[in-house]
């Protein structure tokens, strides 16, 4: 399966209520289930390591694919403890990802030099010519994601499962 980076949509109240009690977050978040019909939740496969390498060359101001803070004392939700961007955050994000078409994005970048970077999943980078699409698609996912976000208010919570 390998490792997917997914984010899930929280109201204040909710993010402060995890915050509190992050078993209460993790409840909350599996209660979601895996639908992304209501936009809830997103699942980016496997893009999220590419995709992080891609907006750090472009210097973007948030770490849209890690988060900003820890939710502290939160038991791992897959590899590692869940982060998140706070709703003044996710404004941020989605003010900059909106000048950032996919295809900006992956820009000049090739699939080789994700491979020579280390690029999670280091495989796809040499056998599919399509790697590049793969990581855009995912992308213009991911902004409207944060952008519903940002314009309802809420925080986003992110975790490699």
């Amino acid at each position: 399966m390998g490792m997917i980076g997914m984010y899930a949509r929280l109201s204040p109240a909710q993010l402060q209520r995890t915050l509190d009690d992050p078993a209460f977050g993790l409840r909350l978040v599996e209660g979601m289930g895996d639908a992304e019909e209501d936009g809830r939740r997103l699942d980016v496969d496997k893009t999220w390591h590419a995709m992080s390498f891609l907006l750090d060359r472009l210097d973007f101001a948030v770490d849209v694919v890690f988060g900003e803070q820890e939710v502290a004392g939160s038991p791992d939700w897959g590899y590692a403890p869940p982060r998140y961007l706070s709703p003044a955050r996710v404004r941020t994000a989605a003010e900059g990802l909106a000048g950032i078409a996919a295809t900006a994005l992956t820009g000049a970048a090739t699939r080789q030099e994700l491979f020579e970077a280390g690029v999670y999943p280091d495989v796809i980078w040499t056998r599919d010519e399509d790697a590049l699409a793969y990581v855009e698609a995912h992308y213009d996912g991911l902004v409207t994601f944060v952008t519903s976000a940002a314009l309802a208010g809420d925080a986003v919570v992110m975790w490699i499962s």
